[in-house]
């Protein structure tokens, strides 16, 4: 199986006509039991209507959507949500950090993240704020990437079958030196 795979930036333009493709990485995040807003009777028309709106974010200048590719496929996703807020013109979130199921240990979360790192600066954003449950796979990421972890709020979000867990709550200041260079 070829290891191969690219990160790359994709246009608003190039997301609405791979919609379906989106819903898929997204739906096997939830069917794995991740917590990504949504729950297990989620549909696709749900699912699609989340990333129309986040396109149409992204067509206003206010989110990149970076994407992992692989054999083919598309793999993982990544979104730079930038605050619109006239106090935090520096600021930003991440978000929808998937990797789908059948493309997981091969360094893309990783790349996914540095990107994001690098995607912030070329846009402005020095600080990057977000979220993922306690204990996941995703604070392991985290942390060894050099976040910070600043709080815990107990039950903060449901799992998809319906069950309360902690969130961790994560920032990063960047300096333009944050993100690791991989092979």
């Amino acid at each position: 199986m070829s290891t191969a795979h690219m990160i790359r930036s994709m246009s608003a333009d190039e997301a609405a006509r791979r919609v379906d493709e989106l819903v898929a990485v997204l739906r096997d995040s939830v069917a794995d039991g991740a917590s990504m807003n949504f729950l297990a009777e989620v549909t696709d028309e749900q699912l699609a209507a989340f990333w129309q709106a986040s396109i149409a974010e992204q067509a206003r200048g206010r989110r990149v959507l970076l994407v992992a590719e692989a054999e083919g496929r598309l793999a993982g996703t990544a979104l730079l949500i930038m605050s619109q807020n006239q106090n935090s013109p520096h600021r930003a979130e991440v978000g929808k950090m998937i990797v789908h199921r059948d493309f997981r240990r091969r360094g893309l979360a990783a790349r996914l993240l540095d990107a994001i790192e690098a995607a912030a600066l070329d846009n402005g954003r020095t600080l990057l704020m977000l979220d993922t449950e306690t204990d996941s796979p995703g604070e392991l990421l985290y942390r060894s990437a050099g976040w910070t972890a600043f709080g815990v709020v107990p039950g903060h979000a449901l799992k998809p079958d319906g069950v309360p867990k902690p969130t961790t709550f994560f920032y990063k200041q960047l300096d333009g030196t944050s993100a690791r260079e991989r092979p």
